[in-house]
């Protein structure tokens, strides 16, 4: 072979890496890890690449036809979209490689770039580059969480700079109190979506300027208001530069809800209108989804402060910042109440959503306030529950075995129950034997992130991942240690937990629950048998939700929105051991996993913790160890295989981010393309 092939075959490298779409694509993701991992045992870089010639050209001849379909799920349900879904987050989480995400939120909102794609609804994200990302972690030697940061790599990101029709580097500007920063616009794609991130860190801006994406949610309110008037008011603006006009724009939680007020005042401005027909023709065309039950979660600053940041955008409008305030505030006459973003977001749109059906009573109810004249019942905020890509969280091996029972071409298109069903006709040992070499596969890898070499690559192995915020409650299952120390060790029927998960740096309590769990993991009765994972990121997830037997998941009724890593779980056939709260209220029926406790909520913290504590142990010991342990003389857990089955085929298909976009399409994204002024804006 010569150099030219060696040359061609960097060539289609550079073109599949260049599109986020590689990453979903089963059979170009194994390739770029058989490349990675052949680079690792041969240094020859030209000759691994010209001996994977053929697979690249067929890899990159697969993603042509992907991104240049015959026709779309859009095609045939979306006639009429004029402009792409302008769909604004403060986190994208698409691939460990870009860490400008820290939990859930960014991850939904990297599953809805990638959905959009696969069923070809237009869509375009929008969210600042923060060029340090999102903190690593590891622990010190006490199991206190120790945060760094790190300069992201521009030259190893699939990033391109957006440039005028000379070449330059296109610009656009935000005015705050103090200054005027200047941002330039990074883009991305992923598939047939878009992303644009937005960058201060450029020399015309001051120093503190250019810290303003940095990191993503750093401390401090005025550093937050700050970012966030970036964002919305910021993307709104380079949406305009690069001559996109939305169809609809989509508020992802409330950091984002700045946008709508740029597009009111650019109607007032450009289009002559007063304060109130701009506030109606700008929230007309805006659907804002909100994440949380929890109060903490929403952000709130001091009226002072949004009177001096909001300024600005009052001046250029014409108006006065009062007008502007009372959009933020419960009681717009109250001038000393903090402005909240949530319900400007909420004022700003002219639909409103939840993440799951609990969600949605526990946020009418939370913020019933702002349409005084309705009871809370009636509260115009419906729900769509969260779902989960399937090309990202699926293991390869398991979509093989889909692919086989399911209809052609099922990944680009929303799936009905009837299409999984089908998968009942798995076979049983074919299952098993699959599910146990991905647990073997995530064991080795646990060996390997944290030196516990001792793990059982039999026994029940139990996942908990996710952010620890203290209403998660990582620790429920610590309890009763002396019940939980003989159940670890039982001979018989082994059981290994793995724990991963960030706290926020501010956040003391929830680094207090992941220091007892990581010290509880080095003593000798949980040694080998607790692992805590440092530095969770979307890797790890991928491998934990595809490898683990069960997903355990805790938090304390009704605080979880949705909570979408069991989702995540539930796909691959792991099987879900929850409180009844957030997606598992409403997708548990009884064989498809685990319910910890009912649907009675404690106002007591500590009783309702004692009573999940007790539930969680009867169910760990009458119903998983049982299931999970029987075998018939085949070796087989038949009853385990049903439940996995159940699992698989009732969650996989509901639960999907296909399905979530679709219902977005139909309820939200549709209607607000007729742009028509809302009856459901509450009154200001």
């Amino acid at each position: 072979m010569t150099s030219s092939t060696a040359q061609a075959a960097e060539q289609l490298l550079l073109q599949i890496t260049s599109n986020l779409c590689s990453s979903w694509d089963g059979e170009t993701s194994e390739l770029l890890s058989l490349l990675a991992g052949s680079e690792t045992q041969h240094p020859d870089r030209s000759a691994t690449l010209q001996q994977l010639l053929p697979q690249l050209q067929t890899a990159a001849e697969r993603q042509q036809i992907y991104l240049q379909p015959r026709t779309t799920w859009t095609d045939q349900n979306l006639p009429g979209m004029t402009g792409p879904v302008a769909f604004f987050s403060a986190e994208f989480g698409l691939h460990e490689s870009l860490p400008i995400y820290s939990g859930g939120l960014g991850i939904l909102a990297g599953d809805h770039l990638k959905s959009a794609s696969d069923l070809g609804v237009p869509m375009l994200g929008l969210s600042l580059f923060y060029h340090e990302g999102f903190f690593h972690q590891s622990f010190d030697a006490q199991g206190w969480q120790q945060e760094s940061w790190s300069q992201l790599d521009l030259s190893q990101l699939p990033l391109t700079e957006q440039r005028m029709s000379d070449g330059q580097s296109l610009r656009i500007a935000v005015e705050l109190p103090d200054s005027l920063v200047r941002l330039r616009i990074l883009r991305l794609s992923a598939g047939r979506s878009g992303l644009l991130l937005l960058d201060a860190n450029l020399p015309e801006n001051s120093a503190s300027d250019r810290q303003l994406t940095a990191r993503l949610y750093s401390p401090g309110q005025q550093i937050r208001i700050r970012q966030e008037l970036l964002l919305g008011i910021g993307g709104m603006r380079a949406l305009q530069a690069i001559g996109v006009t939305p169809a609809v724009v989509h508020l992802n939680e409330g950091h984002c809800a700045f946008a709508p007020l740029e597009d009111l005042r650019r109607r007032m401005v450009e289009d002559h209108l007063s304060f109130s027909a701009a506030r109606a023709a700008a929230a007309a065309a805006v659907v804002f989804t909100t994440h949380t039950s929890v109060p903490a979660g929403h952000d709130r600053f001091p009226a002072a402060m949004a009177a001096a940041h909001l300024q600005p955008l009052a001046a250029s409008a014409g108006i006065d910042v009062a007008s502007l305030l009372a959009l933020g505030k419960t009681n717009p006459a109250d001038s000393d109440e903090a402005f909240c973003m949530t319900a400007l977001a909420f004022r700003m749109s002219r639909f409103h959503n939840a993440v799951s059906a609990l969600h949605g009573k526990v946020t009418r109810s939370m913020w019933s306030a702002l349409w005084p004249d309705r009871s809370p019942d009636q509260v115009p905020i419906g729900h769509i529950t969260n779902g989960v890509h399937p090309g990202t969280w699926l293991a390869p091996s398991l979509r093989k075995l889909y692919s086989r029972i399911l209809p052609q071409n099922w990944e680009q298109q929303p799936s009905t129950a009837a299409d999984w069903q089908a998968l009942t006709l798995l076979d049983d040992r074919e299952l098993w034997q699959t599910h146990c070499s991905l647990r073997h596969r995530l064991l080795h890898d646990v060996a390997r992130r944290s030196g516990c070499q001792n793990l059982d690559p039999h026994a029940l192995t139990v996942g908990f991942a996710r952010r620890f915020a203290t209403y998660k409650r990582a620790d429920l299952i610590f309890r009763d240690l002396d019940l939980l120390s003989r159940l670890l060790r039982d001979s018989s029927r082994p059981i290994q937990l793995l724990f991963a998960g960030k706290a926020h740096p501010a956040d003391e309590q929830g680094k207090l629950i992941l220091q007892h769990i990581w010290q509880l993991a080095a003593q000798p009765p949980f040694h080998g048998r607790v692992v805590v994972l440092p530095d969770y990121s979307i890797d790890l997830a991928r491998r934990l939700v595809q490898g683990v037997d069960v997903w355990l998941n805790t938090p304390r009724r009704p605080q979880e929105a949705s909570g979408t890593s069991g989702q995540k779980a539930a796909l691959n056939g792991a099987l879900n051991w929850s409180t009844l709260d957030g997606w598992w209220a409403e997708a548990w029926n009884g064989s498809n996993g685990f319910a910890i406790g009912d649907t009675t909520d404690c106002t007591d913290p500590e009783i309702q913790d004692q009573r999940d504590a007790l539930s969680l142990y009867q169910v760990l010991q009458q119903q998983i160890l049982p299931r999970f342990y029987e075998r018939d003389p085949g070796g087989l857990p038949v009853s385990w295989l049903q439940m996995m089955k159940n699992s698989i085929t009732s969650l996989g298909w509901q639960y999907s981010s296909h399905r979530m976009v679709q219902d977005y399409a139909a309820l939200a994204w549709r209607p607000a393309t007729k742009f028509q002024a809302s009856s459901v804006v509450p009154s200001s």
